[in-house]
């Protein structure tokens, strides 16, 4: 996955992070051109890489705090809160499906940077 379908996937969990305003998303780092990289440059990626990871794993516990809740309400409120904590709940899954989906591509894209690596490097 190149860089413009990460920034593509980003704009999707922005904005389907609209209902999860407490929630802070994570922006997908930018990642070293592994074959035109040195170690340096690799091993900073790997830990952009990593800061997001964790990053995300913050905002997902987040939004699934957002979907407990929510889900709480859809059983317990008035009609009117019920159709407003569903709303939520729909967007706030979303968002979490999306920040499952960005975790996954960045992690794919830096083991391609890490091949093109290792590619332009033999030992």
């Amino acid at each position: 996955m190149d860089a413009l379908k990460i920034a593509a996937l980003s704009l999707v969990l922005t904005s389907a992070a609209v209902a999860a305003d407490d929630c802070t998303n994570p922006a997908a780092p930018n990642l070293p051109d592994g074959a035109s990289s040195n170690m340096e440059q690799m091993i900073a990626g790997q830990k952009a890489v990593k800061t997001f990871q964790a990053d995300n794993i913050s905002y997902m516990e987040c939004l699934d705090a957002l979907i407990t809740r929510a889900e709480k309400q859809t059983k317990e409120g008035t009609d009117d809160d019920m159709i407003e904590a569903q709303k939520v709940y729909d967007e706030s899954e979303a968002a979490y499906n999306a920040a499952v989906s960005a975790e996954e591509s960045v992690a794919d894209q830096f083991n391609s940077e890490v091949r093109a690596y290792k590619a332009a490097n033999p030992k």
